[in-house]
């Protein structure tokens, strides 16, 4: 199986309200390290403000994480007023199928957003 992400950006930011919409995306389950917040562990101001524009705009924002380091994730939920859950044993489907019921949306419309293949982009409907 040859594995492609359906769009390569940059930052998690320009994520647009339009690129979701037009991809009929409702929701996000997002990473942590190295997508919302870099190696030294910042979360900068563009993040929280894109994540706050997307709440405005009725996307769902959700954090699944493979970290163990709990208040690292923790800490940058409570930020984005999100939640979230570490040490998800990504890519394996209970996680993000736990997530998907949390959100309360379809799988067609939820994207996934992180900055390894494997691990984060996979679709777990594909698993």
């Amino acid at each position: 199986m040859i594995l492609y992400p359906k769009a390569y950006l940059e930052k998690v930011e320009q994520i647009t309200i339009e690129f979701l919409q037009k991809n009929k995306i409702k929701a996000l389950i997002l990473d942590v390290d190295n997508t919302l917040i870099d190696c030294n562990r910042n979360l900068s101001n563009k993040v929280v403000e894109w994540a706050k524009n997307l709440k405005q705009q009725g996307v769902k924002l959700y954090i699944l994480s493979n970290t163990n380091h709990k208040d690292k994730v923790e800490e940058v939920a409570k930020a984005l007023d999100i939640g979230y859950q570490n040490l998800a044993k990504k890519p394996f489907k209970s996680g993000f199928l736990k997530v998907e019921k949390i959100l309360k949306e379809k799988p067609e419309n939820i994207g996934v957003v992180g900055d390894q293949i494997f691990t984060d982009v996979i679709r777990w409907k594909s698993l």
